[in-house]
């Protein structure tokens, strides 16, 4: 097995001031993009109202009608996940030279400018998010 030995970079060093501005910019944009799409889902409603008012609207088929609900629900579940995953983002990007944005969290390496354009919430370099699926689900470091 391969481990990833890397000396730990500061957070300075990883991204340079317009590329976190940068970064910045996408995670707002998504984080509005986000926000729109669970008021459009939900009407501004909590998760439990969202779910009793999508039961009482009428239909005559019970089972595809709790199916359309549990989609409805798991889409929403996963709107709220990729939020707080770009709001912790945002609290690291924020944060600075004192923050570890840009920073794999399992060796410590710089994640590439590339790869946070595409995924600006991304925790772990590819090579630690490929061993981390590789173990289901576990990081090399042991953690989520």
């Amino acid at each position: 097995m391969t481990t990833l030995a890397r000396s730990p970079v500061s957070a300075a060093a990883a991204l340079d001031a317009a590329q976190r501005g940068s970064l910045r910019e996408v995670l707002l944009a998504r984080r509005q993009a986000l926000l729109d799409s669970l008021a459009l889902h939900t009407g501004g409603a909590s998760r439990a109202q969202h779910a009793h008012e999508v039961l009482q609207q009428g239909s005559d088929d019970l089972r595809e009608h709790a199916a359309d609900r549990e989609v409805d629900l798991a889409f929403t579940d996963q709107e709220r996940l990729e939020l707080a995953a770009i709001g912790q983002a945002l609290q690291r990007l924020e944060a600075g030279a004192a923050g570890d944005y840009g920073l794999c969290e399992d060796c410590g390496a710089v994640i590439a400018f590339e790869r946070l354009q595409v995924q600006p919430q991304a925790l772990r370099c590819i090579g630690c998010e490929t061993l981390r699926e590789r173990r289901g689900g576990r990081s090399a470091a042991g953690t989520r």
